[in-house]
């Protein structure tokens, strides 16, 4: 199965964030990952077109789901991986992250993925790398992957995204998650409006080009999509509200609060999950959830944008 043609290729050496791609350079990874989905379904999942390249997994802040999905879409596409735990490097003896990768890239490493704490930090490498680097969150800043991977799952269900309404509620402030979406969805058409207390989801936002409300209600009614974010506690040097329960008890989306949403509506959730505070368990694992499916579409999208950085053409995915 080949992606439809688009009126340009990709030309970018690294993925950095999502603000600075065009709605033709989302749709031609979008449409590659449905090609790498193809193949995920398959009973032979590997294919060659990194064979000799080395890609490292450079992740200074824990994660799980982005970790491993690079990991095995690294290995899908037959390159050889690397993990690289920065409690174990040269980093907690004080090497600064270019020396770190100066020295990576004198091992040849083709692609560095770079999970880190500070904003930019991707932009900073991109300077001076010989590697392609891809940003897997970079502070609070993006996490374009992740924006990739919902976009992909909402157009796999919906058949578009132009013209949906889609709803991000929780922390908006320190979500890198939530700066991705926002830029892949409004690039691509889509209505979006932000929910949540009004410390976590500042009016600023709007000049992004979302709507913003306070109104749990009036987010929920008209959405075609519900995308669930946690509390970012580990971005925040003071508390934003007053408790969790607080939280739980004007945000949090329970049964009753379902009755407001469309029985086509799709709940979705980047992971990890709080249950019982952003989201109640039932509906995490109920029918219109689609969040293990964004996991699984995180493998594809990850294998399409290790492809398309090393000079992997659209048209001969899959």
């Amino acid at each position: 199965m080949s992606p439809a043609p688009t009126a340009q290729p990709w030309n970018r050496k690294h993925l950095l964030d999502l603000q600075s791609l065009g709605a033709e350079d989302l749709t031609l990874i979008l449409d590659t990952a449905r090609s790498f989905k193809a193949i995920n379904e398959r009973a032979i999942k590997r294919v060659p077109p990194l064979r000799g390249k080395t890609v490292i997994n450079l992740f200074v802040e824990p994660s799980t789901r982005t970790r491993i999905s690079f990991e095995l879409a690294a290995m899908r596409l037959s390159a050889d991986v690397i993990n690289f735990s920065a409690e174990a490097s040269s980093l907690k003896k004080g090497e600064t992250l270019r020396d770190t990768v100066r020295n990576l890239e004198s091992l040849n490493a083709d692609v560095i993925i770079l999970r880190h704490s500070a904003s930019g930090a991707p932009h900073y490498l991109a300077r001076f790398a010989r590697a392609h680097i891809i940003n897997a969150g970079d502070g609070a800043h993006e996490h374009p992957t992740q924006g990739l991977l919902d976009a992909f799952t909402i157009r796999e269900h919906k058949g578009r995204i132009a013209g949906l309404n889609v709803t991000i509620l929780g922390d908006i402030l320190f979500s890198r998650v939530a700066r991705s979406n926002i830029w892949a969805l409004l690039k691509l058409g889509a209505n979006v409006t932000l929910c949540g207390p009004p410390t976590l989801v500042p009016k600023v936002f709007e000049q992004m080009g979302c709507r913003v409300t306070w109104n749990l209600e009036e987010a929920l009614r008209d959405a075609d999509v519900v995308n669930l974010l946690r509390i970012q506690h580990e971005r925040q040097r003071v508390t934003m509200f007053p408790s969790l329960g607080e939280y739980t008890a004007l945000f949090g989306l329970n049964q009753a609060r379902m009755k407001w949403v469309k029985p086509d509506a799709l709940i979705m959730h980047p992971g990890p999950i709080n249950r019982g505070v952003e989201i109640e368990g039932h509906i995490a694992d109920g029918p219109q959830s689609v969040i293990l499916e964004q996991v699984t579409n995180g493998l594809a999208v990850r294998m399409a944008v290790l492809f398309l950085v090393t000079g992997g053409r659209a048209d001969e995915a899959g």
